[in-house]
């Protein structure tokens, strides 16, 4: 483990979309975590970040570089409207650095200073083992199995595990 500090997260800004965009764009490609199939222009990415109830951004303290991203947003809608819903995005070259914890954290205040009252994952896929291992940490918990709820890339079909936190 390294002594460097956990990186910052801040609101995002239009100077980070470039990068966020990269970000999102290789975990889509990657095809093992995140249900989008189609990557995003940054003229798309822009349309998407800003429809958002909250974007933060994880920087690097000493460099300022974008290590990862999260967006947060109403699960659903109406009666279930206090349900909120987040992705989050880490680039490969900063797996390990601690982004992942600080924008989970991040968006658990962000989801109670917006108003709601529960943050839900609708499909971790159950081989993410980083990702469940951070949530739980966290104190979310699994609310069951879906058998074959994720197509991998390569046509097989792998568990998903939604998770709760009660905020």
């Amino acid at each position: 483990m390294s002594n460097r500090p956990a990186p910052a997260v801040v609101p995002y800004s239009t100077e980070h979309l470039p990068a966020m965009t990269t970000i999102w764009n290789e975990v889509v490609v990657d095809g093992i975590a995140f249900p989008q199939e189609d990557q995003l222009s940054v003229e798309e990415a822009t349309a998407f970040f800003a429809e958002q109830t909250h974007c933060g951004v994880a920087l690097d303290h000493a460099t300022g570089e974008v290590l990862g991203l999260y967006i947060l947003h109403p699960n659903n809608v109406g009666r279930c409207g206090h349900i909120s819903n987040a992705s989050y995005a880490v680039g490969s070259k900063a797996r390990g650095r601690g982004a992942g914890r600080a924008l989970v954290s991040d968006c658990i205040q962000q989801a109670r200073t917006h108003g709601f009252k529960v943050l839900q994952f609708n499909a971790v896929v159950a081989t993410n083992t980083v990702a469940r291992k951070l949530y739980e940490s966290l104190g979310f918990v699994q609310l069951g199995t879906i058998p074959g709820g994720f197509r991998m890339p390569d046509g097989t079909y792998e568990d998903i595990c939604p998770y709760y936190l009660s905020l």
